[in-house]
C-alpha cells in the first residue's frame, strides 16, 4: 500500500459504460493503492465547476490529488505508472515515523 492516500475525484454520469469501467479499474488500483475517491456527478454545480478547471470534455473525468488525469476511458496502466511514480517520489523525500 502506499504510504499516504492519493485523493481521486471521478466525475460521472449515470448510465456511463465508461464509468463503470473506471469504478472497476479503481477498485482493482485501491487493492494495491490507498484511493480516497469522491464520485461528482458532471451534471452537478460542482461537477461542471470542476471538469471546466479540469478540461474534461466527456464522463468520466478523473482528477488524481486535484490535477487533471484523463477523460473517457480511464487507463488502468497510465494510472498505475502514475502512482508508482508518485509513489517513489514520496518515499524519496518523507521519513518514517
Amino acid at each position: 500500500m502506499s504510504a499516504r492516500p492519493v485523493s481521486i475525484t471521478l466525475l460521472t454520469e449515470s448510465d456511463c459504460r465508461l464509468c463503470d469501467h473506471a469504478k472497476e479499474v479503481l477498485g482493482r488500483v485501491a487493492e494495491e493503492y490507498s484511493l480516497l475517491v469522491d464520485e461528482v456527478p458532471l451534471a452537478s454545480d460542482h461537477g461542471r465547476e470542476l471538469a471546466t478547471r479540469a478540461g474534461v470534455m466527456f464522463a468520466p473525468g478523473v482528477l488524481v490529488d486535484g490535477a487533471p488525469f484523463s477523460f473517457g476511458r480511464l487507463s488502468e496502466r497510465k494510472l498505475r505508472k502514475t502512482l508508482a511514480a508518485r509513489d517513489h517520489h514520496h518515499r524519496g523525500t518523507t521519513r518514517s515515523g
